[in-house]
């Protein structure tokens, strides 16, 4: 039996090395941490800002036509095992896209979409990077035979999109959990922002696991910010009779003390939410610099992107006061098991253009250096045509764009495209068939780096990714990856 130590460090030297069979264990105690708030959380030096934004792909991108490699070789691989999905330099008619060349440092020339200028020059003003085949691992996982025999652990639920988008939010692959690893964050940076009216996690699409957490969720906005009750008002307005009668309804209520707990409860909750409310609107009234010019028309992710910009731009009016935000965005309709490359032309282009806009404006604010976006996806797809489109894979790449970003790089193993054959000596260990790739960087890795720049100290880095230590030593005095400073 495992009893919880007074001695926090050692407690937590031992959890970044436990066994997966320990995991609940672990858990549990993380549960208690929370709540009895055993993490002292310094206020950083000057009150300095951060924010993380997620863009998370719903439907698991083809991400090996996002990044492909242009070194004669490793591209004439790529034509052959990716035959009709494979892109060419020029767009055709056949085969929409093209290809944008980017010059990594330290590597061959690889390229990116065609219809991603945007990242593309965001990648060679060295202010975005790559995260080359990451995806949800246990432990590392070396070749096929070791994924045939069971010789090591796999994620629960390997190629579905459910298990697997819960596996990316939570970065548990071992067991199925509603908190997620920016929830957990924010239950030891919450205190942080000066302001509690306002949740840190702030969602542009509803709930989501990953802003969960056991004392923290998600404060749910629209692309015209902050939502109240239907026509409440919070002062006086000349001829809204209608709204009038309602608020004083509503302020009426609030006003009551009921002797129910349940309505107590719940009138405690209205308020909290009218608060938020009145909070948020006011600190993202003003509207953005002339110069920070978002897609008009504006499309579904550049809307959202937009909203985000304005929310960091406040973030320091009174009625805010945060110093650590998190923003979640999901873009769904990435599972393109047919017409890929037509529907990838029109979806990646508008990503490309709001996430180019959206660092613009990042950079008019003065603000590019204390927010990182990154994308996220479910899995990614065979590198193998079914006809018309891919299906369900596991590693992916990953793209993360902002001013602390060690950028014009990738990071990770590139992997190779070979093909197995069905059976025999392996081409290349890490695809378990079709071009399903094994990853060679987890996700706990992957946001290990994002928490640690967030502000999760190292010692707290068990408590928000549990199963990090079969993967990085939070004592270390290297980063996960390095891709941020």
């Amino acid at each position: 039996m495992i009893t919880f130590s007074s001695n926090r460090r050692q407690f937590l030297g031992q959890a970044s090395c436990a066994a997966v069979s320990s995991i609940p264990v672990l858990n549990t105690l993380l549960n208690l941490s929370m709540a009895e708030k055993v993490s002292a959380v310094t206020a950083p030096t000057g009150g300095e800002y951060r924010a993380l934004v997620c863009i998370f792909l719903s439907g698991g991108n083809d991400s090996y036509n996002m990044l492909v490699p242009r070194e004669a070789s490793a591209y004439a691989q790529y034509q052959s095992t990716r035959s009709n999905l494979a892109l060419t330099p020029e767009s055709t008619e056949a085969r929409p896209g093209g290809l944008i060349d980017i010059h990594p440092i330290g590597l061959p020339d690889f390229a990116v979409h065609g219809k991603m200028p945007e990242v593309a020059s965001l990648f060679e003003a060295g202010h975005a990077a790559f995260v080359a085949n990451v995806g949800t691992l246990i432990e590392r996982v070396q070749n096929r035979t070791e994924v045939n025999t069971l010789a090591k652990q796999l994620p629960l639920g390997l190629y579905s999109h459910s298990d697997q988008i819960e596996q990316w939010q939570t970065s548990m692959p071992h067991q199925r959990s509603g908190i997620g690893w920016v929830g957990r964050a924010a239950d030891l940076l919450q205190s942080l922002n000066g302001n509690q009216k306002v949740p840190m996690n702030v969602s542009l699409d509803g709930s989501n696991v990953w802003q969960t957490g056991d004392n923290v969720a998600e404060y749910a906005i629209t692309t015209s910010g902050a939502v109240a009750l239907n026509n409440y008002r919070f002062g006086w307005q000349s001829g809204d009779a209608v709204g009038q009668a309602l608020s004083q309804g509503v302020d009426s209520q609030l006003a009551q003390q009921y002797s129910n707990v349940l309505m107590q409860t719940f009138n405690n909750r209205k308020k909290a939410a009218l608060d938020a409310y009145n909070a948020f609107s006011t600190a993202t009234a003003p509207a953005l610099p002339a110069e920070a010019t978002f897609p008009n028309p504006a499309t579904f992710v550049s809307s959202r992107l937009q909203m985000i910009a304005k929310a960091i731009q406040g973030h320091e009016h009174a009625n805010l006061g945060a110093v650590r935000q998190t923003f979640f965005v999901n873009v769904g309709g990435w599972d393109h098991h047919s017409g890929v490359l037509g529907l990838q032309d029109t979806m990646l282009a508008q990503v490309s253009a709001a996430i180019g806009a959206f660092y613009n404006a990042l950079t008019v604010m003065g603000m590019q250096d204390q927010v990182t976006l990154f994308t996220a996806s479910d899995f990614g797809r065979t590198l193998t045509s079914n006809g018309q489109g891919s299906d369900h894979a596991w590693g992916g790449n990953q793209l993360v764009v902002g001013g602390s970003v060690v950028g014009r790089k990738i990071y990770g193993q590139y992997p190779s495209l070979a093909l197995n054959p069905q059976s025999g000596a392996e081409a290349n260990p890490l695809d378990t068939g079709s071009g399903r790739l094994i990853p060679t960087t987890s996700c706990d890795e992957f946001f290990a780096e994002l928490a640690l720049w967030l502000g999760v100290s190292p010692t707290d880095l068990p408590l928000v990714l549990p199963n990090i230590g079969h993967f990085y030593s939070p004592g270390s005095s290297t980063p996960p990856i390095g891709f941020m400073v």
